[in-house]
């Protein structure tokens, strides 16, 4: 049987998609923060089959809470204070998402005015659906994993 020690001031995102984990480390950035980092991959789960799940020590305030919920917005986060789980969180599609995915259209403003953001809005909660703020071009990738 595997142990992955307790965090003591953290929080772990749980319910991850088998396989997904090292996705969302690399979207989160978590490689560019100085703590602790935990991946288990494919763990039992009597809900989902197999899931992904990462532990991480530090501030849950250092997360963009808007890409996990883009993502997938059915993981879990609990937060983690003194070795005890404090709070659970459960996340929703973000009404806005910001430099998280490039508009594809040539001809909208942020292929040519480099420094805009690229903003995309929630335009259909039931079918998942995002449009960016500018052109109104939907965003059409089905495997929200690929982002970037």
């Amino acid at each position: 049987m595997l142990n992955v020690g307790r965090i003591e001031e953290g929080f772990v995102l749980d319910h991850i998609r088998a396989g997904m984990s090292l996705s969302i480390y690399h979207y989160l950035q978590l490689g560019k923060l100085d703590c602790t980092v935990a991946i288990i991959k494919n763990a039992r789960s009597n809900k989902m089959g197999r899931k992904d799940i990462l532990k991480v020590e530090c501030d849950i305030d250092t997360l963009n809470l808007d890409i996990i919920g883009f993502i997938d917005h059915t993981i879990t986060i609990n937060v983690i204070k003194d070795g005890e789980i404090v709070e659970k969180r459960q996340l929703s599609l973000p009404k806005e998402i910001k430099n998280v995915i490039k508009c594809k259209n040539p001809r909208c403003i942020t292929s040519i005015e480099q420094g805009l953001p690229h903003i995309f809005v929630l335009a259909d909660s039931e079918k998942e659906v995002y449009r960016c703020k500018y052109c109104e071009e939907k965003y059409r990738d089905k495997n929200k994993y690929n982002l970037l």
